[in-house]
C-alpha cells in the first residue's frame, strides 16, 4: 500500500479535482503495473495500472489503491466495473472507503458481488492523512 500511496503523490496537482490516488498490482509478490490518476477525463489510477498488464498472461493479481474504486461513470468510466470484469484481479486492498455519497461503499459492494476479495483498512492512517483534504464528503 506504501507503494500505491507513492504513486498517488505523482497525481498532484494533475489530477484536481479529482483526489490524488494511486494503485499498484502485485504478482506474485512484484510490482507489475503502477498508476495514478491523471488530470479529470483521462485515467483513474486503476484504469492506468489496468492498461499496463493487458495482453500479458498474469492471472492471480492483487491490487493496492488508496481509495475505494469508483462506482460511477463521469467523465471516465467505472473504475469499480472494470476491475470487476477483470478475472485476473482476485483480491484488491483499499485503504479507505470514499466518503463522495455518489460512492461511499458502491465500490466495494460491486467488487464483493464479482467476487473479489476486498480487504479495507490498510495503511488507513497515513493515507487518509495525505488524502483527506481532497475528499468529497
Amino acid at each position: 500500500m506504501l507503494a500505491a500511496l507513492a504513486q498517488s503523490r505523482k497525481a498532484l496537482l494533475e489530477c484536481l479535482p479529482n483526489p490524488p490516488v494511486g494503485c499498484v498490482i502485485v504478482h506474485s509478490g512484484k510490482i507489475v503495473a503502477a498508476g495514478y490518476t491523471h488530470s479529470p477525463g483521462k485515467h483513474h489510477a486503476e484504469a492506468d495500472a489496468l492498461t499496463q498488464i493487458q495482453g500479458q498472461d498474469l492471472q492471480k493479481l492483487q491490487m493496492y489503491v488508496t481509495l475505494e474504486p469508483c462506482s460511477f461513470q463521469g467523465r471516465t468510466p467505472s473504475c469499480a466495473l472494470a476491475i470487476a470484469k477483470d478475472p485476473r484481479i482476485q483480491e484488491i486492498y483499499i485503504s479507505i472507503v470514499d466518503p463522495d455519497p455518489r460512492n461511499n461503499g458502491k465500490g466495494l459492494d460491486i467488487l464483493k458481488e464479482a467476487g473479489k476479495t476486498v480487504h479495507v483498512g490498510l495503511f488507513a492512517d497515513e493515507v487518509n492523512a495525505f488524502l483527506q483534504r481532497y475528499l468529497l464528503k
